[in-house]
């Protein structure tokens, strides 16, 4: 894989949409697999969500929180276990480049679609958060390592990188992210995930975002299965970029015939030093 270069077409499209916020002090309580029994207090603002085509050769994870990568995946059934756990592999190696990590593990793979009937546990994430914080990153290392190998990667650097790709061309209910610049740790407020990744019988521990108008958000218009948004959620390095928000989105301008939205996710973890 490679960074993305100048994408498809030139014309910037800028667009007007509703996100969904926390409402500003207020924890909540996410139950994945049964979402209406969640306790998510937000509100909805109307933002501007930007191109990021025209400016994707500038991207960078320690700017912005948030790169693209180009390439196809080679992964012709994501359902399949085994081409599910290579496109793991691959995904690691793909964040071991862009990081300069020394070793990455990878955890929570999941399949997201917007069809009428999906699970809760498979449905995309509306409302702006940043899943996971340094609970959860220290949580997956000593789960997939053994405390005596990651203990002293927890001791140096680490960043929790997600890796978020169309399996088919984004035709509706579109991924947002927020350029990690823009958002202040104040604006951060506990998030508890229960049943998550598919029904997990821990919790996990994240953020979700309040509304400030300093946000500046981007979107990636008509996104290809060879592309994948790359983003940072944590840092270790609490004087570095991080805490990329996102969110899914109902895009204004979609036809009304768009094909649901199809995507995999992993979130991978880092270690630098």
């Amino acid at each position: 894989m490679t960074m993305a270069g100048s994408g498809i077409g030139a014309r910037a499209r800028d667009i007007t949409a509703t996100m969904k916020y926390v409402q500003r002090g207020e924890k909540a309580t996410f139950y994945a697999g049964d979402r209406e029994r969640s306790y998510w207090p937000g509100e909805e603002h109307h933002v501007t969500i930007h191109d990021m085509r025209p400016q994707l050769g500038d991207l960078a994870l320690e700017r912005n929180g948030f790169a693209v990568a180009e390439g196809s995946s080679g992964i012709a059934d994501y359902t399949d276990p085994d081409q599910l756990a290579r496109y793991c592999r691959d995904t690691e190696e793909l964040v071991g480049r862009m990081t300069g990590a020394r070793k990455v593990i990878s955890f929570g793979p999941i399949l997201r679609t917007s069809s009428a009937g999906t699970h809760g546990h498979n449905q995309p994430a509306f409302g702006a958060h940043v899943d996971y914080g340094a609970r959860t990153v220290a949580d997956f290392s000593r789960k997939i390592l053994g405390d005596e190998e990651a203990a002293p990667l927890l001791a140096g650097r680490h960043m929790l990188v997600n890796v978020w790709r169309p399996i088919a061309p984004v035709e509706s209910t579109p991924l947002a992210l927020c350029d990690a610049r823009s958002v202040r740790r104040e604006d951060l407020f506990d998030s508890e995930i229960v049943g998550g990744l598919g029904g997990l019988d821990f919790s996990l521990w994240g953020f979700n975002l309040a509304w400030t108008p300093d946000h500046k958000w981007y979107w990636l218009p008509q996104m290809q299965p060879d592309e994948a948004m790359v983003f940072k959620l944590f840092d270790s390095d609490s004087d570095a970029v991080q805490f990329t928000a996102h969110s899914a989105f109902e895009d204004p301008t979609a036809a009304a015939d768009a094909a649901p939205r199809e995507s995999v996710e992993l979130r991978t973890i880092a270690f630098l030093d």
